[in-house]
């Protein structure tokens, strides 16, 4: 018996295992080249992320929605008292530049 095992030609195993992958829908891949076909086939996991975690509420989204309730979102009223705060003391961004010659960085290359 263990003779006839032997007996098998490479190029008959071949045929077999082309013929298994396309029977059983399997890729083929004679020389086991890493295919990353495991990972493919695994299932999405974001659906089921995004379930598990409840959204968000966003309160910017909530005021821009019902605009009659007049809420206001007092995280970006400090955020924009901050930038006031800092522009007054001179610490706020730089202007931008009307036209390409008024930049910082195109006067400083002339």
């Amino acid at each position: 018996m263990a003779a006839a095992a032997a007996a098998i030609r490479p190029m008959r195993l071949a045929a077999l295992t082309r013929t298994r992958s396309s029977i059983f829908q399997t890729a083929y891949n004679p020389t086991s080249a890493r295919t990353g076909a495991k990972y493919l086939r695994a299932r999405l996991r974001g659906p089921s992320m995004v379930k598990y975690y409840t959204p968000e509420a966003n309160i910017a989204q909530l005021i821009r929605q019902w605009p009659e309730l007049e809420m206001i979102n007092l995280a970006e009223e400090e955020r924009l008292q901050d930038v006031e705060d800092k522009k007054k003391r001179g610490k706020g961004a730089p202007k931008k530049a009307k036209e390409k010659g008024d930049s910082r960085r195109a006067s400083r290359r002339r």
